[in-house]
């Protein structure tokens, strides 16, 4: 009897909770409500990787250093007026040269430390821009013969063709983008110089009674050291720009040659000798393409 009564109380209780779970239902002429979004997926941002090869292209100026260039002649025979050729075809001209220099670079980076990076890079530029050159004039009076007057016009020119070098570099990175370095290396370039003397002995009357002229020239590839600091950003996927300052040391580069010298007191003869320092600074910016310098971040999760 009291299981009887216990299912009857069971029965009513469904039958008086069915409404009430109808009325949370749809009815059959309504549509199911929509489903909820997910949240947007953004793809994370490339994270700089400073590690790998890169090429690239640079511009810029070349300019300053030691502008001097010394020549020095001397006689070589006794029937040669030492006093007065040294006075006439010796002498320290001016030789400043510079320009626009433009070339490219190859090289290689090593990420050593979350902040510090190490690399290779070897690169050459062409050098456009004036010669430097310059001519001396002068007169003195002779010694072998006092009442004769000599003199002397000195023409003398150098110029760099090319400038390239092999460097290292060290660099720390103030963000993961903007990298501050220092460089240095060997440095080697085309040098020319150039040397020219006209000389002449006139007598008390004015009347030309001895000359003598040489002229001499090289070019060639001269090697020495290099020195530096510059700014590197990477701006985009795989792309960088930079700035830089250089300063160059090619050492000394001479040319020479043997003097003939006719007179009164027959040929003579005497030797002159042109030096010139190659160095100066370079300052230029440049554009460097990465390979796969920028990787994805890790992706934790995608929807």
């Amino acid at each position: 009897m009291k299981g009887l009564s216990f299912g009857a109380r069971a029965i009513a209780l469904a039958i008086s909770a069915g409404p009430a779970l109808a009325s949370d239902l749809p009815s059959s002429g309504e549509p199911p409500p929509p489903p909820v979004a997910p949240p947007p997926y953004f793809a994370p941002a490339p994270v700089s990787n400073w590690s790998g090869f890169y090429v690239g292209l640079n511009a810029g100026g070349a300019f300053g250093g030691d502008s001097n260039i010394h020549v020095a002649a001397g006689a070589l025979s006794s029937n040669v007026d030492a006093a007065a050729l040294s006075a006439t075809g010796s002498g320290t001209g001016d030789g400043n040269f510079g320009g626009f220099i433009g070339g490219g670079e190859i090289g290689y980076n090593w990420r050593l430390a979350p902040t510090i990076v190490a690399g290779a890079e070897a690169d050459i530029q062409g050098v456009a821009g004036d010669d430097g050159g310059s001519s001396l004039a002068s007169a003195a009076p002779g010694v072998l013969a006092p009442a004769h007057t000599f003199r002397g016009a000195v023409t003398v020119s150098r110029s760099l063709g090319y400038l390239g070098a092999l460097r290292g570099r060290v660099g720390y990175l103030a963000t993961p983008g903007l990298l501050f370095y220092a460089t240095g290396g060997l440095a080697y370039g085309g040098t020319s110089l150039s040397s020219s003397f006209l000389g002449t002995e006139t007598n008390a009357a004015g009347v030309l009674v001895g000359e003598s002229y040489i002229g001499s020239a090289a070019s060639s590839t001269h090697a020495g050291w290099t020195a530096g600091a510059g700014m590197e950003w990477m701006f985009a996927r795989d792309w960088s720009a930079k700035v830089e300052y250089l300063y160059y040391d090619l050492g000394s580069v001479s040319i020479g040659g043997p003097l003939q010298l006719y007179s009164e007191r027959g040929t003579g003869y005497g030797a002159s000798r042109t030096t010139a320092q190659f160095n100066g600074h370079v300052v230029r910016a440049g554009l460097n393409y990465h390979f796969g310098s920028a990787t994805p971040a890790p992706i934790l999760a995608k929807y």
